[in-house]
């Protein structure tokens, strides 16, 4: 009788300790990293649907220290094709408060170029009843109610008779879409009452037709995978977990959830950060346009 080998078990323990790996087989999003140059000619060839509006108009509002004002400049950065710094950020880890106190528009140009498209900048949201920009201004600013210059006061919000305040904005006043800016590296730890405020906004604003965009920045503090390599994102499955997580807390499509790393310690821009840049902004000026071509739906 021949002996037969008897086959080494599978070591329980070591099963139980393996560590699933980090990345996906394939992406999980269709993703052209080689599409920067098409995107850019997209960009400064695009005009407003609407006659009547030069410029349409995209309001950022995010958490304290999400990177708000810093994809504002990355914007400007990947347009220009070198680091661009015209919206003032806090250099200041773990400030309690908002660095920007005043609504401020940033038009995005490509050398003497003005592309049209604005970008405004408010005080960013805190958690706190009377702290950070209130959800009705931010309601009101995305009406176009609100002019620039105007200082947030974090125990009441902006009055009729406010020499900032506008009672019938045109078309090219208003925003036809909210940006919320969300650090990766810190949704798991996002403040209830924050989310409260962000249902608020997000409720008004729907009512009257208003799209919502969600840019979830520092993927690269969020993953290792993506530190090391910016094109993992879409590979990356603590990244698709955390667009799930945004998605599910905020209430804001996966369609409409962009990945991005902003620029922060560069001093020359890089191919990588400016395509998921420019892919966002591309898909925000599309989503906004779109709405002001459905105006008179609301």
């Amino acid at each position: 009788m021949g002996s037969s080998e008897s086959k080494p078990q599978p070591d329980l323990k070591s099963m139980l300790k393996r560590k699933p790996k980090p990345e996906l087989s394939a992406p999980w999003r269709k993703f052209d990293w080689s599409q920067k140059e098409a995107l850019k000619e997209k960009l400064e060839s695009f005009s407003p649907s609407h006659p009547d509006v030069t410029d349409i108009k995209i309001l950022v509002a995010g958490q304290i220290g999400a990177g708000k004002s810093s994809f504002i400049n990355s914007v400007n950065s990947a347009i220009q094709g070198r680091i661009s710094s015209r919206a003032l950020v806090n250099s200041s880890a773990g400030d309690s408060r908002s660095f920007t106190q005043k609504l401020t528009g940033f038009a995005i140009r490509n050398g003497n170029k003005t592309l049209p498209f604005v970008f405004k900048d408010i005080m960013g949201l805190q958690p706190e009843a009377l702290a950070g920009s209130l959800p009705e201004d931010i309601i009101s600013a995305v009406f176009g109610h609100v002019n620039d210059g105007y200082k947030f006061n974090e125990e009441q919000a902006l009055t009729l008779n406010d020499q900032h305040h506008t009672c019938d904005p045109n078309l090219s006043d208003q925003s036809f879409c909210l940006v919320y800016v969300i650090a990766a590296d810190t949704i798991q730890f996002t403040d209830d009452r924050l989310l409260d405020k962000m249902k608020i906004i997000r409720q008004k604003i729907s009512d009257k037709g208003i799209p919502q965009v969600l840019v979830m920045t520092k993927v690269d503090e969020a993953c290792p995978l993506v530190k090391k390599d910016l094109k993992k994102t879409y590979t990356s499955k603590k990244i698709k977990e955390k667009m799930e997580l945004c998605s599910a807390t905020t209430g804001v499509p996966l369609t409409n959830i962009f990945p991005v790393k902003n620029y922060h310690d560069e001093i020359e821009t890089n191919d990588d950060i400016d395509v998921l840049i420019l892919k966002a902004l591309e898909q925000i000026i599309q989503i906004a346009d779109d709405r002001l071509e459905d105006r008179e739906i609301y």
